[in-house]
């Protein structure tokens, strides 16, 4: 076993994040399939939509010892996403390393397990997300292994630090820039379109009428 230390994340396309802003993550679920993170990873602290490049983290089960040294090596915009592993108990992100995150201009932490203080996290702004709480915590025990910018895997979503990392309240999406950056056009025609469908139904017009749900359906001859 040997620890990987990369420094540095690829830099996100240029413009990207703001692009990406202007979208719903949700909308990308029509557009895209791969990238989500499981459901089981949920928001634990903030609020808003979260876009920005995941800077990323392996560590062994019981060992926070890269987890602060990450910390260092953020940069404003950056979102830290932790691969515990497959442990769910052991929390490596609690009020300290939290606050060293905001400290160093990064938006967010999406923990691949689960987080501690709960109030401290909400208090230092950033979004959080995780597999739920514990008391149980992560220990410097300085284990070889693991690594800094590294490929990891983060609620069965296949991460590569630079990667656009993309939250709301309803979840997470970890993807390859260009993808999403291919869809992003389609997401926002979509969302544009919205109301005025919304509008409709609620005048009466039935949804599988706007949509192509009759028109499929008739074409398998019902």
């Amino acid at each position: 076993m040997s620890i990987v230390i990369n420094s540095t994340a690829p830099d996100m396309p240029v413009g990207l994040t703001e692009q990406a802003s202007a979208v719903d993550v949700p909308t990308l679920g029509h557009f895209l399939e791969e990238g989500f993170c499981s459901p089981a990873i949920s928001r634990q602290a903030g609020m808003g939509r979260l876009v920005g490049r995941a800077v990323t983290v392996r560590i062994t089960a019981t060992d926070s010892t890269l987890v602060h040294k990450v910390t260092g090596l953020l940069q404003p915009g950056d979102v830290l996403v932790v691969d515990t592993g497959g442990d769910n108990i052991h929390a490596p992100v609690g009020g300290v390393v939290a606050n060293a995150v905001a400290a160093s201009g990064a938006l967010g932490i999406v923990i691949d397990g689960v987080c501690t203080d709960r109030a401290m996290l909400v208090d230092t702004g950033l979004s959080v997300y995780a597999r739920g709480t514990s008391v149980l915590t992560t220990k410097l025990l300085g284990i070889d292994a693991g690594g800094i910018n590294v490929p990891v895997t983060c609620g069965g979503a296949a991460v590569q630090p630079g990667d656009i990392v993309m939250g709301d309240d309803n979840g997470v999406l970890i993807a390859n820039p260009g993808q999403v950056a291919s869809a992003l056009e389609s997401a926002r025609a979509s969302d544009d379109s919205e109301p005025a469908l919304l509008e409709k139904i609620r005048s009466g017009q039935k949804l599988a009428g706007l949509s192509a749900a009759d028109k499929l359906l008739a074409d398998l001859g019902y």
